[in-house]
């Protein structure tokens, strides 16, 4: 199976894995199924970062990026099609993130399947999402 990983799993598998709940260290974990972390999860923990509104102790966004690729997370490059056809999510009143619904659309797009820990995301499921959520 191949599993896109929304950014704060990103982020708990590198700083926080208690926060990781059992099923999704499973998937983490096991060689067998491809992880990917996306241009978007880059994207958010640089902005956030940038703002200040993100710590990373010693380490910088950039850092975080080899340490994923280290860990043998693969990247899931932004496609100009997939931007272009963004428009086509329908629109939730009760989530609205940037973020979360550009890897919304990625992985319906390409047939991934996402890990979160955010429920709101579950009413993409409808859209064809297929989601993983702890």
């Amino acid at each position: 199976m191949i599993y896109l990983l929304d950014t704060h799993i990103v982020l708990w598998s590198l700083f926080e894995p208690v926060k990781l709940a059992e099923p999704i260290r499973q998937i983490l974990e096991n060689e067998t199924d491809t992880k990917l972390i996306s241009g978007v999860n880059m994207w958010e923990i640089s902005l956030k970062y940038s703002l200040g509104k993100l710590e990373l102790g010693d380490t910088d966004p950039g850092e975080v990026f080899d340490t994923l690729l280290e860990a043998g997370f693969e990247v899931a490059e932004l496609e100009s099609r997939l931007l272009a056809t963004y428009h086509q999510l329908p629109r939730r009143e009760d989530h609205r993130d940037p973020f979360d619904r550009l890897l919304i659309w990625q992985a319906i797009t390409n047939g991934y399947t996402l890990i979160s820990h955010d429920k709101k995301i579950e009413q993409y499921r409808r859209d064809g999402l297929r989601l993983v959520v702890r």
